[in-house]
């Protein structure tokens, strides 16, 4: 089976690649730098030419509002465009659980903006709504520093590895059209700011960690339903314990 991901050199894309290359399928690792540009346009007809599925995992280089929106949009039209004319008869894209359930973050509402496109694209989807990935913890614990503390959100939290992350993009890339959304997570789940402090332990990194109601994440004011699923969700298998200390023998 020929299929591309766009994005396929970042962090979930490049797991993802080599996991579907393992089970033998052809799969075209589509970026800017492989001459392959989902904004621009640029390779991706005959980049997709061929293809049974498609994954967009593209992210924004910029996270300001207009920006994300206008980059979304505009790449997700010009990639769903060209899988119309190829007749491609899955396509996979991964979202964010919890994007309509904060409007004030920009890149939710973003993310809210590609999904209705897929949906009214009459190509049979899966839309993956994940939760935030461990690996991205210390990006989040510095965009609540304040001097020598670290303000986080009590919210519930329940962040999932990128390597569960990618597993379940391939197997459901592998899968039949759901025409509907898959909610995945980390196996645990607890409030976010205790998630944050034991991150910050483990890496040696002496600051406290302040439980604040109103601290903001990436604009948006969170609760025990923001970030994580409601419903039934599939669990990823990488505890936040054994991603420390995986990171940690690896660093």
């Amino acid at each position: 089976m020929k299929i591309v991901v766009i994005g396929g050199t970042g962090l979930i894309g490049s797991k993802a690649v080599a996991i579907l290359r393992e089970n033998g399928h052809e799969v075209v690792a589509a970026s800017p730098r492989s001459g392959i540009n989902s904004i621009t346009g640029d390779g991706l007809n005959e980049a997709v030419a061929g293809a049974q599925v498609v994954i967009d995992l593209a992210n924004s280089p910029s996270f300001e509002d207009k920006a994300v929106l206008e980059f979304f949009e505009v790449s997700t039209r010009n990639l769903l465009a060209a899988e119309a004319a190829a007749g491609v008869q899955h396509h996979v894209a991964l979202s964010i659980v919890g994007i309509e359930r904060t409007p004030e973050n920009g890149y939710f509402r973003a993310k809210v903006a590609q999904e209705k496109l897929i949906v009214k694209s009459g190509i049979p989807y899966t839309v993956i709504r994940s939760t935030q990935f461990l690996e991205f913890l210390g990006g989040i614990a510095e965009s609540g520093a304040d001097g020598n503390v670290i303000r986080v959100s009590p919210g519930l939290f329940q962040p999932i590895a990128a390597d569960d992350v990618a597993a379940i993009v391939a197997d459901v890339a592998l899968a039949a059209p759901r025409n509907g959304i898959v909610e995945i997570a980390g196996p645990e789940k607890a409030p976010f700011n205790e998630i944050i402090a034991r991150y910050l332990k483990a890496a040696g990194d002496p600051r406290e960690v302040v439980r604040d109601p109103e601290a903001r994440y990436f604009g948006g004011l969170v609760d025990d339903q923001s970030l994580v699923p409601l419903g039934d969700a599939r669990l990823g298998r990488i505890g936040l314990d054994e991603w420390l200390r995986h990171s940690q023998a690896g660093a």
